[in-house]
């Protein structure tokens, strides 16, 4: 599905197939409003991901102010990727970027029994909706934490709708 680039809106950059299947699984949530995000292609790899968000995505930004982007990456067990990915980001982006993956790869969350990539992408839109950190405090997604509030605050009030 195609989002309404005049509404607010994500926009989804994984870096390969098993991130792009945790998106995936993200919009399977019942209280997800599907048509406000949409996952794009996998690029292969995280540097491919901040290249082409700068080639391709970046100037969209500045024409649709509404627009947000998930750059969803491995952080390779490497405590300076979160770093070295926002400083890629032009300054006057870094509002409307979120920067999130494992802390290492998506295949260690499921080495560490969380389910299928589609059951753990569900599970992280539901901490997302319910302002809760169920699996977000997982210690291979803890580092997320500042990215997580941020994108709480900025995109949960358009993103769901209350579910019974």
């Amino acid at each position: 599905m195609r989002v309404n680039k005049y509404e607010p809106h994500i926009l989804v950059l994984p870096e390969d197939d098993a991130n792009r299947q945790l998106a995936r699984g993200f919009l399977l949530d019942p209280g997800l409003l599907t048509q406000k995000i949409q996952v794009l292609e996998e690029v292969g790899g995280w540097r491919e991901v901040l290249n082409r968000f700068n080639i391709d995505h970046a100037r969209g930004m500045d024409r649709f102010n509404q627009r947000y982007m998930i750059l969803l990456i491995d952080f390779d067990d490497t405590p300076t990727r979160l770093n070295e990915a926002k400083a890629s980001i032009p300054d006057h982006l870094t509002e409307r970027v979120f920067v999130l993956g494992a802390r290492t790869d998506p295949e260690a969350l499921r080495q560490a029994k969380l389910g299928s990539y589609e059951t753990i992408g569900l599970a992280m839109a539901q901490d997302c909706r319910e302002d809760t950190n169920t699996i977000w405090d997982h210690d291979l997604l803890r580092h997320n934490a500042g990215e997580i509030e941020r994108l709480r605050e900025h995109v949960r009030p358009f993103l769901f709708r209350a579910i019974d």
